[in-house]
């Protein structure tokens, strides 16, 4: 799925999708930067992960000390660096989730958030190492997915983005029990509270997983 973000739904193409977005969807959306935006002090150094054209960061950037965005798609960077512009404390970098070219513990709080988890496609426990990596000791690893209560809200979403052009038709015999299928090959899955709980076993953590609006499912890492 990597490739498919970073050639086809990047840069205007992506904000499209979101502007798309119905009002329940856009009620979502906000309540997720809210609620990461709750953890954030004036203090504190921020990284997202698959941060696109910036739409999430800038919000961050508001109540961070700074805050780094990285991506893989050239195209949706550079529309970040314009629109993030009026901020001297936002930065993006063209840089891989899985092999990061930050330092040990370089951020007070790593973001990875909508589905990013999911959404990049790769290995979720080697996603979950880096991140802890590049996470101070005492620092916070935020993550999220979708809760399957949202699941008609977010299928009638991508349903517009597919109308629209900007995805493949839905795959409808490749579409339930909370992934998204099209026929050009994109695919975006979910993941439970199980699921999130079983991830982070793997690598030796525990998390408190949290349901927010009905709609978004955040598993809160704290880094021993």
């Amino acid at each position: 799925m990597t490739d498919y973000y970073a050639k086809r739904l990047a840069g205007r193409r992506l904000q499209r999708c979101y502007e798309l977005a119905s009002d329940r969807v856009q009620r979502y959306l906000e309540s997720e930067i809210r609620h990461v935006c709750s953890f954030i002090e004036p203090h504190h150094a921020v990284v997202e992960l698959g941060c696109g054209y910036g739409r999430v960061a800038m919000r961050l950037a508001e109540h961070a000390k700074s805050v780094t965005g990285i991506d893989v798609a050239a195209e949706s960077l550079e529309l970040a660096a314009d629109l993030g512009k009026p901020f001297d404390n936002l930065t993006f970098e063209y840089m891989d989730a899985l092999d990061m070219a930050f330092p040990d513990a370089a951020f007070d709080i790593l973001v990875c958030i909508q589905n990013g988890i999911c959404a990049f496609g790769v290995d979720q426990a080697a996603l979950l190492r880096e991140a802890l990596r590049v996470t101070r000791p005492g620092g916070l690893l935020l993550l999220s997915s979708y809760s399957d209560t949202f699941w008609p809200h977010r299928l009638a979403w991508f349903e517009a983005q597919s109308s629209e052009g900007l995805l493949g038709p839905i795959d409808y015999d490749a579409t339930g029990d909370g992934v998204i299928a099209c026929t050009d090959g994109f695919r975006s899955g979910r993941l439970t509270p199980e699921q999130f709980a079983s991830l982070c076993a793997t690598v030796g953590m525990t998390s408190t997983i949290r349901e927010v609006d009905h709609s978004g499912l955040f598993c809160e890492i704290v880094r021993p």
